[in-house]
């Protein structure tokens, strides 16, 4: 469902992309396929010096259908951004690219913790960042970074999901039932 970003699937995320309910959204607009491929190329350098972290979101098939990043990473934190193309909405890649992406980042690339600004007027990303368990608002807790996400008004509000809350919420959705062992969800 995830897998590192490569060159040749950049037509068909270009496609995706420049839907007018993705465009808007998307933190590295390409305006021209070639500028897409150029992004590309820096992102995925800038995997390679630990700058970002950068994974493609696949379908079932296989099939390129979005991106999920964290950028900006300083002190083991880093901001969130993922878009799914349109034809994708509403059918579950959102939450199982986060799951895994989440995973990869709190086990395996040593982060504590994720940002994720939504703009206050995307309602369909702060319904789907309410979905999560183990996020928390951090307009209050992390006012150094409101400030920083709004330098002028405040156009975004600022949720945190840090290691510590993930893997608790993990732990504890997975317990084994008291008599036969079996896991419940």
């Amino acid at each position: 469902m995830l897998k590192l970003r490569e060159l040749h699937e950049v037509p068909v995320l270009y496609e995706l992309m420049t839907h007018p309910e993705v465009f808007p959204y998307v933190r590295q607009k390409a305006n021209t396929l070639d500028e897409l491929y150029f992004l590309t190329k820096q992102t995925i350098e800038a995997e390679q010096n630990r700058e970002l972290i950068s994974r493609t979101i696949l379908d079932e098939f296989q099939q390129p259908i979005g991106t999920i990043n964290l950028f900006d990473i300083e002190e083991n934190y880093g901001f969130l951004a993922t878009w799914i193309g349109k034809p994708y909405f509403g059918k579950g890649y959102n939450r199982q690219a986060k799951d895994m992406f989440f995973d990869e980042l709190f086990l395996t690339q040593g982060i504590d913790g994720i940002f994720m600004k939504v703009r206050k007027t995307n309602i369909r990303s702060l319904k789907a960042v309410l979905k999560l368990p183990y996020i928390a608002l951090a307009n209050e807790t992390y006012p150094g970074v409101f400030s920083k996400v709004n330098p002028e008004e405040e156009i975004y509000d600022l949720f945190v999901i840090t290691k510590e809350n993930y893997l608790s919420y993990k732990q504890f959705s997975h317990v084994e039932a008291p008599m036969t062992g079996e896991v419940v969800s």
